[in-house]
Formats: structure tokens, C-alpha cells, sequence
């Protein structure tokens, strides 16, 4: 190989080099757009607007629970149909009146089986969603917003129906 046509290469391979990094990132750009995205609805919003009021949900659910106390009582769940069960006082183990809830039920990978439900049964301190048909077994969320006059709080349980355990925050 002579000198001359050595140094010739390098700018066409300099040249290539570049084509193809581009060609990489419209391709990734083209391949995304395409992708079937699903939005968050973290505290039964998007995502966006829960960023901007992450600080007053948590002012919120410290306020919640210097006054009453929540627990998840359910003890797995089926997907032919499931009752789901929360036990609300005060601090005090008193029933609390006045109690509003919003369940926000979905599926952590698609928003096909989304469900928000106001519909409960109060029985002393427990408050039951009864019946509640999940259309598929497998992982699901539940965001529960409680309501008492003017303090709220949200309760995130993720759970399986092919699982008893649960976790809750």
C-alpha cells in the first residue's frame, strides 16, 4: 500500500462514522414515537401535576395522621370478585363520620381496566368496596383518597390476586 492512497480513507471513514450516529438517533426517535406509552396517574393525576403538589400531599398526610389512623384489613383478593376493606378512626380507636372515599383502581402496565369508584359500604369503622370484579390476575393498584371535612390523604396499596401480600405506602 502506497502513502498516498492511505491517507485518503480516513475522511470517508470519519464521513461514515458520523452517517450512521445519526441515522442511530433518528431511528431512535422514529422507533419511540411509535412506542405505546402509558401516562402515570400518581395521586389520581398525572404525573406532572403531582410533582408540582408533592410537598402539599405530604404536608397533608402528616396533618391526616396526627388525627386518625388508616389501615388496609384485606386479606388477598380475587379476581372474580373481591371486597376491599379499610378500617378508619381516630387516634383514639373512635368511628369517624364524614368519611368520603375515592378508589382509583388500574393496572401497573395499561390503563385498559381503569376504574375510579365513590361507591362504599360503611359498617362502624370499616369502609368496604364490595364486589369488585378485577378483569385480569396479576398485579393491580389501588389509590384510595380519604376525606374527612377538610384533612385528606392518599393510600397507595399495590397487591396481586395470585399473592396475599401487599404493599402500602
Amino acid at each position: 500500500m502506497d502513502k498516498k492512497n492511505s491517507g485518503r480513507i480516513w475522511p470517508y471513514a470519519i464521513g461514515m462514522a458520523i452517517t450512521l450516529v445519526f441515522s442511530f438517533c433518528v431511528m431512535t426517535i422514529i422507533v419511540t414515537a411509535k412506542a405505546d406509552l402509558q401516562l402515570s396517574d400518581n395521586y389520581m393525576m398525572k404525573y406532572q401535576d403531582a410533582d408540582a403538589n408533592a410537598n402539599e400531599f405530604i404536608k397533608a398526610k402528616i396533618d391526616f395522621d396526627k388525627k386518625y389512623k388508616v389501615s388496609y384489613v384485606n386479606n388477598g383478593l380475587n379476581q372474580d370478585g373481591t371486597d376491599l376493606t379499610f378500617k378508619i378512626t381516630d387516634l383514639q380507636g373512635n368511628s369517624v363520620s364524614n368519611v368520603k372515599l375515592i378508589l382509583a383502581i388500574s393496572r401497573p402496565e395499561t390503563h385498559d381496566f381503569d376504574k375510579k369508584l365513590e361507591n362504599f359500604v360503611q359498617k362502624d369503622s370499616i369502609y368496604s368496596f364490595k364486589n369488585l370484579k378485577l378483569g385480569k390476575a396479576g398485579k393491580w393498584n389501588f389509590i384510595t383518597k380519604i376525606i374527612i371535612g377538610d384533612n385528606y390523604r392518599f393510600l397507595n396499596i399495590k397487591a396481586d390476586t395470585r399473592n396475599k401480600k401487599y404493599s402500602e405506602f
